[in-house]
């Protein structure tokens, strides 16, 4: 004979326990969607719905032109679990982590400690987590340094507002607003054609 059937029995996710899920569950639960993300304690997936040339020519005008500059000590990556703490593991679209930090080539997850940057191309379907929630506990974590990028202009094309942390406030601090082009000196020196825009 069966088991009682009960409201976690009849759902096909499963039921969050009552303090929330932790960085572990992340981590260990099974059939959970690709790039499942925990957000204070809550899992939050990824949208079913079909992601915009935008995002991903934008992350990829990013993610080579930063790696055309960045020096040989860090790393940039995109899409893969930060652990900001023990109920707060998000999946930033772009990051630069120390190399140092890279221990494996099965490894799934970087420790705040040891990211320097991290970017999000906000989405339609993320708005509200990309521009308040995820920066505020990517300082919070002491992530230094951070990038949103929004669409704008009849032409569509990225704009970029960076961000250092300060380490007195540990909230982040607005150090430039990048339309034609994104050219820093920190955290490394970085120079990519904005103007032209993701293709």
């Amino acid at each position: 004979m069966g088991g009682a059937v009960t409201a976690e029995s009849l759902s096909p996710w499963p039921v969050p326990p009552p303090d929330g899920y932790t960085v572990d569950d992340l981590f260990t639960l099974p059939d959970l969607p690709s790039h499942a993300e925990l957000i204070d304690g809550s899992l939050v997936f990824v949208s079913l719905s079909p992601r915009r040339i935008f995002d991903m020519a934008t992350l990829y005008l990013l993610e080579s032109g930063s790696r055309r500059t960045v020096p040989d000590h860090l790393l940039v990556g995109r899409e893969m679990t930060v652990v900001l703490g023990p109920r707060d593991a998000p999946e930033p679209d772009l990051f630069v982590v120390r190399e140092e930090a890279v221990r494996s080539r099965r490894q799934i997850s970087f420790e705040a400690a040891n990211v320097l940057l991290v970017g999000e191309v906000v989405s339609p379907d993320s708005e509200a987590r990309d521009r308040d929630t995820k920066p505020r506990k990517y300082a919070a974590a002491g992530v230094p340094h951070f990038w949103l990028v929004e669409m704008a202009g009849d032409e569509d094309h990225p704009v970029v507002h960076t961000y250092e942390r300060d380490p007195v406030t540990q909230v982040y601090a607005l150090t430039g607003i990048h339309h034609e082009r994104l050219r820093l000196s920190v955290p490394f020196s970085l120079d990519i054609d904005l103007a032209t825009g993701p293709r």
